[in-house]
């Protein structure tokens, strides 16, 4: 699950930890190109660009796919379906709010999204990430005209100040992307981007994903101990959780309504089954979409 560093990163370490997820989802985006169109859960042909070389070579054996399946799952139980269709929930997301017009699409830790190169290629796209993650993904794609890269030192620098720097302007329609970040972050740190985007344009529009809580403080482990271990107690770079319930009273203390919430069943109904797939969706992590008043 792809994330950035906040302010409450204990060391240099922890943020090459965080850092270093980055290209996980992208290897499930891409390894989804190698199905048929009709089966695959995310369209993304520009995932496979955004690995090293070697990772782009392990897809090609149908074998190794089958292994990297087997190897995320083995983590948790229905984890690649989980990140698959969060990912194409976005972009269904996104290119509905570009049809409606949207006028600009900002990336809160953008790591190896091809959003702005695929879904809003006709708009503004401002990535906001560390300048080493940006300065890798320049390396591995040429920038289109509409991206603009947004180099942020975390620990410093207000996320506001340093998007109307790069061109933002404040009162323009905004889709605010947060994917696979907020576990990283400290309440503090994540109330503070909430409140920078309540000063969004009315109309604009945000879709981010977040981790139970009750994952976090062990209540219920959904089949997935070994993760938990690993990120919350071992490395514990997996800091922040939600309610369910919880989430539109969050929104709401900084002008945003909540428009939907998802999770395993909508995307088992919407995605997996139709494309003939098979296996859980985890329920770790949901997705929600906001609308600014």
């Amino acid at each position: 699950m792809a994330g950035t560093v906040d302010s409450g990163a204990a060391n240099g370490d922890t943020a090459a930890k965080v850092s270093g997820t980055a290209v996980g989802p992208m290897l499930i985006a891409a390894a989804e190109q190698w199905f048929p169109a009709e089966r695959r859960l995310v369209d993304d042909d520009l995932a496979a660009a955004m690995l090293p070389g070697a990772l782009r070579a392990a897809l090609r054996p149908r074998p190794l796919r089958r292994w990297l399946v087997s190897l995320t799952d083995r983590e948790a139980p229905g984890l690649w379906n989980s990140i698959a269709c969060r990912k194409r929930y976005i972009d269904d997301r996104l290119a509905e709010a570009i049809d409606a017009g949207i006028e600009a699409v900002v990336l809160l830790g953008a790591g190896f999204d091809t959003r702005g190169y695929r879904v809003a290629a006709r708009i503004a796209d401002f990535e906001v990430d560390t300048p080493g993650n940006l300065d890798v993904k320049r390396r591995r794609m040429p920038l289109p005209d509409n991206v603009v890269q947004v180099p942020i030192d975390f620990e410093t620098e207000d996320l506001g100040a340093v998007l109307t720097a790069h061109g933002h302007r404040p009162g323009t329609r905004t889709m605010y992307v947060w994917e696979g970040v907020t576990q990283y972050l400290t309440e503090p740190a994540v109330r503070a981007t909430l409140d920078c985007l309540s000063g969004a344009a009315s109309g604009s529009r945000l879709a981010f994903t977040y981790v139970r809580k009750d994952f976090l403080d062990g209540t219920r482990l959904y089949d997935a101990p070994r993760m938990r271990r690993r990120l919350v107690e071992r490395e514990r770079i997996w800091r922040y959780g939600l309610n369910p319930g919880d989430v539109a009273q969050l929104l709401a203390e900084y002008g945003w309504g909540e428009a939907e919430q998802v999770g395993p069943e909508e995307y088992l109904s919407r995605y997996v089954r139709p494309a003939g797939r098979s296996g859980p969706v985890s329920a770790i992590e949901r997705c929600v979409f906001a609308i600014r008043r």
